[in-house]
């Protein structure tokens, strides 16, 4: 049975990780005011940023899809991993050594599985480095300088060479206590007639990182006639490895593509290589597959959506490079960047660019980049013959619909423009109106199916049923009811007080701790009250950077959980720093609206005692009566004084 992780070891995980370094590793963060920063969820598609991390708290909240914890449960839900596996992974970047209980620790069997497969491919990639400099190796290095790369690129790229017997490597990971099956699964090795055998031998071997920098496979290059392989082997699809979900070179170009907001998409490794050599460190490829759904995700996280962000494609002037452009510019929509391609000169890809004409070449290859829809319009206007009215009606029949999909509607008024003096046709604007319609019908076709994909059915009235609200929470274990809505404004003081809890206990304390779940209406808030009290209470905050991770605990489910976790993050509804003036507005608000309510109870137990009521019992209620309106006057007159 696998040892348990040392608790003391677990926390000094959390604290020793800062929540933001781990999430700037698979997104791009902005300033989001307070303290918090924000980006775009990685856990659901959305085209504004609502994922907010406070590394203050330690936290992360989505208020989009409601994903929300510390960046234990990121790590975990982001790339699937179990509690140890996570634990192992963080305590290895901080550099803890875990202790296991129950029995100690034995390496290779209590470790997670993904753990494992990733440690098999560090030491790999370590091996195949270390064997680039053998004897056997001189014609990879030699493929490596008649490309232009010298050793010291070599290194930073971790280039490396596979010996090409036939069991170097899965000799070498059995010595290092790798079993035979995690060697099968982690797509270094593949069954033989005698047992496992390395997958690539003889090969020039370039590490495939994810973006947080793990290794997670290798492309491998032939250098020999008598290899019969095909030109470049890929590591198969296993538990680490997805060719549609990984970008060769994103862990060396993410920092600069957040910087700069451009991408730039080339072919191969050795583009890559010679474009960040050249000083385009925004280059990365594709791992032997065409760009899709997969590849965009990464790449819009890291690019924010931004209006003035760019995605630059590089391909080819031959039929099969056109080909690959104008796929490319299919999953344009899905882009809120511009997108550009860059057709490389006589054939020559970046590599073979810098080769002949040196880094300046590379840099003017990128600058003098087409915008991608007038690339796709130039070839379909192409495939007519203009010098009829036929083929002038044909190509705008086929080019029309592609200026309609631009989204920035300046840029779509423009290119309508562009296109009428392309096809020769001197009545522009009947060009403009043309793809406006398809605009418009286009925008239409698109409520509808999005009306269809909720579920929601026209009634009678021919109206649709409104959606949910997104923050719409279920109440806590209860009679169960309507979804309740947390953010109306009936409740907004409500919520404002917990967050100050949360976030600023030092603000409400310790005039909060006197507070009553009974004081808070939402039966969720009077929930995370309860939490709060358990936890020691907001006094309990000071000095003390647990007392977050205790209210957590506290919850009784996932769900309260995940309105803590939210409501620690969401920021305040202050344009200043929240100060003790702040805090005591919100105090006095909800107190205020619990007196009232129970001057209102009280009034309504009055009326139904009537006349005949008992004198004693009938004094006693007008006496509380009496008490609390003398109460609410003193809280509208006094404030937080009254308190």
């Amino acid at each position: 049975m696998a040892g348990r992780i040392n608790d003391d070891d677990v926390k000094a995980v959390r604290d020793a990780v800062p929540i933001d370094a781990v999430v700037s590793e698979y997104l791009q963060l902005r300033n989001a005011g307070g303290g918090n920063l924000k980006g775009l969820c990685p856990f659901h598609d959305e085209k504004s940023p609502s994922f907010h991390v406070s590394p203050a708290k330690g936290l992360y909240h989505c208020f989009g899809c409601q994903e929300g914890g510390d960046v234990v449960d990121f790590i975990m839900k982001l790339d699937h991993l179990s509690f140890a596996e996570t634990i192992e992974r963080l305590a290895s970047q901080a550099g803890i050594t875990l202790r296991y209980e129950e029995g100690g620790y034995t390496p290779g069997r209590q470790q997670g599985e993904r753990t494992r497969l990733v440690e098999a491919h560090k030491v790999a990639a370590q091996f195949y480095i270390e064997q680039l400099d053998s004897p056997e190796a001189e014609i990879g290095r030699a493929f490596l300088a008649e490309r232009g790369f010298d050793q010291a690129a070599a290194q930073h790229f971790g280039v490396g060479y596979s010996p090409a017997g036939w069991d170097h490597l899965t000799r070498f990971l059995r010595g290092r206590g790798f079993s035979d099956k995690e060697l099968i699964l982690s797509g270094l090795s593949q069954d033989g007639r005698r047992g496992p055998i390395d997958r690539f031998r003889g090969r020039l071997m370039w590490p495939i990182r994810d973006i947080a920098g793990e290794v997670v496979g290798f492309g491998a290059r032939k250098l020999r006639d008598d290899d019969n392989g095909p030109k470049y082997l890929n590591t198969p699809e296993t538990p680490l490895y997805r060719k549609s979900h990984v970008l060769y070179g994103i862990d060396l170009a993410k920092k600069e593509i957040a910087k700069t907001n451009r991408a730039v998409v080339v072919e191969g490794y050795t583009d890559v290589m010679a474009c960040h050599l050249a000083g385009i460190r925004t280059a990365i490829a594709t791992c032997g597959t065409s760009f899709g759904e997969g590849h965009i995700k990464i790449l819009r996280r890291l690019l924010m959506d931004n209006s003035g962000s760019e995605v630059v494609f590089t391909f080819d002037g031959d039929a099969a490079g056109q080909k690959a452009a104008l796929r490319a510019f299919e999953d344009d929509q899905k882009f809120a960047a511009q997108t550009s391609i860059a057709i490389t000169p006589g054939g020559m890809d970046p590599c073979d660019l810098r080769l002949a004409q040196g880094d300046a070449a590379v840099a003017d290859l990128v600058e003098s980049r087409t915008p991608l829809f007038e690339f796709a319009l130039r070839q379909v206007v192409a495939r007519h013959n203009l010098d009829t009215t036929v083929g002038r009606a044909a190509a705008l029949d086929e080019a029309a619909p592609i200026v309609a999909n631009i989204k920035n509607s300046s840029i779509q008024h423009e290119s309508a423009v562009q296109l009428a003096g392309m096809l020769g046709i001197l009545d522009t604007q009947f060009v403009v109106r043309r793809v406006g319609q398809l605009a418009r019908w286009a925008r239409e076709r698109g409520q509808n199916g999005q009306n269809g994909q909720n579920g929601q059915h026209p009634t009678r009235t021919g109206r649709r049923a409104a959606p949910q609200a997104p923050d719409a929470v279920q109440p806590p274990p209860g009679p169960r009811g309507p979804a309740l809505n947390l953010r109306s404004p009936a409740l907004l003081v409500e919520r404002e007080l917990l967050k100050l809890a949360l976030q600023r206990p030092d603000l409400v304390s310790p005039a909060f701790d006197a507070y009553g779940a009974d004081e808070f209406t939402a039966p969720p808030y009077a929930t995370v009250r309860r939490c709060i009290q358990e936890a020691g209470g907001a006094m309990s905050a000071a000095g003390d950077n647990t007392y977050l991770a205790r209210v957590r605990e506290a919850a009784p489910d996932d769900t309260v959980r995940a309105l803590v976790t939210e409501l620690a993050v969401e920021p305040l509804h202050t344009r200043r720093d929240p100060d003790e003036a702040y805090a005591g507005v919100q105090l006095v608000a909800v107190r205020l609206a619990a007196v009232n309510r129970r001057v209102t109870e009280i009034r309504g137990a009055l009326q139904r005692l009537g006349p005949n009521a008992d004198p004693q019992h009938l004094a006693a209620v007008q006496n509380e009566l009496w008490v609390l309106q003398q109460y609410g006057q003193s809280l509208r007159e006094r404030g937080y004084a009254a308190l």
